[in-house]
């Protein structure tokens, strides 16, 4: 990414067009890089011109924070950090000291208070610039938990504060509470329930739309990948649209979108990241890697701009009913906020 990409804004903030999202350096998709290579892979970004760094609380149960605020703490200054609270590792109740951690969403202002505090001091901090509530906890009226971390931010512990995976009626909601900066939910060519309602809700209030997995978790691709490899851990596991018999269908897809991403000179990648950023200036994409080639190569698609009769190409093969199966799997889609096509 050179300087001729022109920055967006989230909130208060001047960011880089496409972000970092930190996640899968140290969860989700298998076994991770080493810490060197992952801190190499942080300074990289840093050095090519992103500026909009994104973890969680949940990344790791918090090695990712840890990460993160180690190596990026000397600069600061030059970044705007994202964290994420509200879903974290939890102990089991009853379990021994030390023992595994749960995955618990926890909306609760109490909860929302320590996640805040817990990543403040992970990441090495005074201040998290963007903090999202990382799932709406259904339990608890979206207004408590927005109003909490209004109080954080009163308190000069955050900056900005962001909801992630809600419907734009939730949004909506938490706006009257305190305005909103950003909402994060997954968007790209394959992942496009946001067009219902909240990405034109996100313009209408002035609010930014980052979009995670916007190369579709690895398949918009040059080499998509062979669910039959996944790590035991990996998430995509448990994604319907991975299921053998749904991925074969989805290959015929990623073949139409490699014709495409030839046509316009580029790759399946940067197709998928230049038509986001052609979504909307509102429209901030995060994505992630663990590989320095990836990352310049995503980098490189902020000084894209695509034909018009690529992109509309390229939405008519993915329109609505074309990817088989589901972004989560029952459990999970209940977990989130989105409307469904």
């Amino acid at each position: 990414m050179n300087a001729a990409a022109t920055p967006r804004r989230i909130g208060p903030f001047e960011v880089s067009p496409i972000g970092l999202g930190c996640m899968n350096l140290n969860h989700a998709y298998g076994q991770p890089p080493s810490p060197e290579a992952a801190e190499r892979l942080l300074l990289t970004a840093l050095e090519d011109g992103v500026t909009l760094f994104d973890t969680a609380a949940l990344y790791g149960f918090g090695a990712n924070e840890t990460l993160v605020g180690r190596v990026l703490q000397p600069h600061r200054a030059r970044i705007v950090l994202c964290s994420k609270g509200g879903m974290t590792g939890q102990p089991v109740p009853g379990s021994a000291p030390g023992a595994a951690l749960q995955r618990v969403i926890d909306g609760r202002p109490q909860a929302i208070r320590r996640d805040c505090e817990d990543s403040l001091r992970r990441l090495r901090t005074d201040v998290i610039d963007l903090y999202y509530l990382h799932r709406w906890d259904k339990r608890v009226p979206i207004e408590e938990s927005v109003g909490a971390m209004a109080r954080l931010k009163e308190e000069g512990k955050l900056r900005a504060l962001g909801l992630s995976e809600v419907s734009a009626e939730t949004l909506r909601k938490a706006q009257r509470e305190h305005p909103i900066a950003a909402v994060q939910s997954e968007y790209s060519p394959w992942s496009r329930n946001v067009e219902i309602g909240v990405l034109q809700a996100c313009r209408d209030i002035g609010a930014a739309l980052v979009a995670f997995s916007p190369v579709a978790r690895g398949f918009l691709t040059a080499m998509p990948p062979d669910p039959a490899t996944f790590d035991a851990k990996d998430i995509r596991r448990t994604m319907p649209r991975f299921e053998p018999a749904a991925y074969v269908a989805n290959l015929a897809l990623w073949r139409g979108v490699q014709a495409l991403a030839e046509r316009a000179g580029c790759t399946p990648a940067q197709l998928s990241l230049a038509w986001l950023l052609a979504r909307g200036e509102h429209v901030v994409p995060i994505p992630g890697t663990t590989q320095l080639a990836h990352l310049r190569e995503n980098l490189q698609a902020a000084n894209m701009s695509l034909a018009g009769d690529i992109a509309e190409a390229l939405e008519d093969l993915m329109r609505e009913g074309r990817v088989l199966g589901g972004r989560y799997n029952a459990v999970s889609q209940g977990e989130v906020d989105t409307e469904q096509f």
